[in-house]
């Protein structure tokens, strides 16, 4: 191989690991979703309804629903904070050597005088996360 297709192969096999890293976080998202799914019956049942002429508070399951959440989200925070940072690092890998081999995103080669430096553009689009809730509305805002 030549050592501009052995770099080539390696920015592959980068991108390839990024990707597993981002389904690592999508898939704890999902378990982290699950679950709260699976307690919303049970949170909702600590109503009290019209006990005594008092009307059942309106903000109280919502309340208990974020306590249960960031109760979750913090059981999986470390690992969560790992793969984000492991995320970033990959990110500007990838984007260095991008840079170096002289292609775009879409693997065509990019114009060297628009490009200043490298972007940290690591905030993928996509629907809104517990995880990532700059990538959209959370439940935790």
């Amino acid at each position: 191989m030549t050592p501009s297709s052995d770099r080539r192969h390696l920015l592959h096999r980068m991108e390839e690991a990024q990707r597993q890293t981002q389904r690592q976080l999508d898939m704890i998202d999902r378990q982290i979703t699950r679950r709260m799914t699976a307690l919303i019956p049970s949170l909702g049942r600590k109503q009290s309804g019209y006990r005594r002429g008092k009307p059942p508070e309106p903000g109280a399951f919502l309340e208990r629903y974020r306590a249960r959440l960031a109760a979750l989200t913090a059981e999986r925070q470390p690992e969560i904070d790992a793969l984000a940072r492991k995320l970033a690092r990959q990110d500007h890998a990838i984007e260095a050597l991008r840079q170096r081999l002289g292609v775009d995103r879409d693997g065509r080669p990019a114009d060297r005088r628009e490009h200043t430096g490298p972007t940290m553009d690591h905030h993928h689009a996509g629907p809104a996360s517990v995880l990532r809730p700059e990538s959209g509305l959370s439940i935790l805002r």
